[in-house]
């Protein structure tokens, strides 16, 4: 145990023998013939002094180890997205160094950090416009990832309803959406928006997804959400400027 593997194994020293010992006709000294004394097994190996290190009071530099944060991160399915949210709590990243990190890493690091902007203390709105960036691709686990909860509280109602239905367009299932019962309470024009993509998909023989009468339901003004927390009343947002869509006749 513990030697190189590749090292040959050398004979041992021959057992020395005082002034005392006497050898046998085989060569054979005392120490060699005479049964030793029978063993006790001895005490079991104390424990580690220093203990886990939740005993020692070693600190989560993360600030992730209280309740909260572990409901968060239980969401985060993959160890390799975990570890980067991580570190990037850890290392308190800027929102300037959060939009160089996003636009100049590859997929998976671009997806870590949208997934970091819920546990980043004192991002607000500036990191929109990364939210905004990932919703315009066609990458499904970076669309997953920019529907979470910072765009559940940053991204502004119009933005939130295409986003909806980008999950929609692109087969994200919806339980990806944050608060997506909270804010689609009530929304008339979210359901409206719906209907019309329901009707198109109908009009052109396609089918519509299983997602979208769930959302549709939701959008209902008696529907119980999570939050309990008010949707903006549609009549105060201003109206889309996208072409509605194609009616049936």
């Amino acid at each position: 145990m513990g030697r190189d593997p590749g090292a040959r194994a050398r004979p041992g020293p021959a057992p020395a023998s005082g002034p005392g010992a006497r050898t046998d006709s085989a060569g054979r000294t005392d120490s060699d013939t005479r049964p030793g004394p029978a063993t006790a097994p001895g005490p079991a190996a104390p424990a580690d002094p220093t203990g886990p290190p939740e005993s020692v009071g070693v600190t989560d530099p993360t600030g992730l180890s209280g309740a909260a944060g572990l409901t968060g991160l239980a969401g985060l399915t993959d160890p390799t997205d975990t570890a980067r949210v991580l570190l990037l709590r850890a290392a308190r990243a800027t929102p300037g160094t959060l939009d160089r990190l996003y636009h100049q890493g590859t997929a998976a690091e671009r997806r870590a950090v949208l997934l970091a902007l819920p546990y980043l203390p004192g991002t607000g709105p500036e990191a929109v416009p990364l939210i905004e960036d990932a919703l315009r691709a066609n990458d499904t686990r970076l669309i997953a990832a920019a529907v979470g909860p910072y765009a559940a509280r940053h991204l502004a109602p119009h933005a939130w309803r295409h986003a909806v239905l980008k999950c929609l367009f692109t087969e994200v299932p919806v339980a990806a959406v944050a608060g997506l019962a909270g804010r689609a309470r009530g929304d008339a024009e979210l359901a409206r928006m719906l209907t019309d993509y329901a009707r198109e998909r109908t009009a052109a023989g396609r089918p519509v997804p299983p997602d979208l009468h769930h959302v549709l339901a939701l959008t209902a003004p008696g529907t119980e959400t999570e939050t309990g927390t008010e949707p903006e009343p549609a009549a105060t947002e201003p109206s889309p400027t996208e072409p509605a869509a194609t009616e049936e006749p």
